[in-house]
C-alpha cells in the first residue's frame, strides 16, 4: 500500500537529500577547485609562451622549406596509382629510364590504421643520375620510405664506363 508522507518525513527526506549532495561536494570540492586552478595556470602560462614566440615570415618559410610534404593516404586503388604516376613522373626527371614498376604485397604494420604498399623498380642509369632521383625523392607527397636500394657496378667494364650502375630501388607509401 502507498501512503502519503507527513510534511514532517517529507523534510527529513529533503533533509537527507541535501546531506547527500553536500558529502561529496564538501569533501571532494577543493581538491577539485586546486586542480581546476593548476589547469587554469598551466593553460596561462603555455598560451604566453606561445605569444612569445614570434617567428618571422622567413624563418617560418626555411622551416616549411625543409619540412617533407605528405599526404594524406587514399584507398588502396587511387594511393596506389597516384604513387606510381608520382615516382615515375621522378624517374624520368632524373633522366632514368626503369623497367616496368611493380607492385608488391601490401601489410599491415603494428597498429597503425593504415597498409603499406610497397612498390620496386629497377634499371640502368648512371651514378649522378641515380643521386638526383634519391635528392628529388622527399618531394613525393606518397613517399613514406625507401625499403630498399642496391646499386651494383660492373667492375669488368672500362673505367669511363663504371659511371653505369643497375638499382633495384623498393618504396613504400601507406593506403588506407
Amino acid at each position: 500500500m502507498i501512503r502519503k508522507l507527513t510534511p514532517r518525513e517529507v523534510r527529513v527526506v529533503q533533509l537527507g537529500a541535501m546531506v547527500l549532495v553536500a558529502i561529496p561536494a564538501f569533501t571532494l570540492g577543493p581538491g577539485w577547485l586546486k586542480d581546476w586552478a593548476k589547469v587554469r595556470e598551466s593553460v596561462a602560462k603555455a598560451e604566453s609562451q606561445l605569444k612569445d614566440l614570434e617567428i618571422d615570415d622567413a624563418k617560418q618559410a626555411g622551416l616549411f622549406a625543409i619540412v617533407p610534404v605528405c599526404e594524406v593516404p587514399q584507398p588502396e586503388e587511387t594511393q596506389k596509382f597516384l604513387f606510381r604516376d608520382k615516382l615515375y613522373e621522378q624517374l624520368k626527371k632524373a633522366g632514368i629510364n626503369p623497367e616496368p614498376l611493380q607492385f608488391l604485397a601490401t601489410r599491415k604494420v603494428g597498429s597503425l590504421p593504415y597498409k603499406v604498399l610497397k612498390i620496386q623498380c629497377s634499371g640502368k642509369c648512371k651514378f649522378d643520375q641515380l643521386l638526383e632521383l634519391l635528392a628529388g625523392l622527399r618531394e613525393n607527397p606518397y613517399l613514406i620510405g625507401v625499403e630498399e636500394l642496391s646499386i651494383e657496378c660492373d667492375s669488368k667494364q672500362p673505367p669511363d664506363k663504371r659511371q653505369e650502375v643497375e638499382i633495384k630501388l623498393i618504396v613504400s607509401t601507406f593506403i588506407k
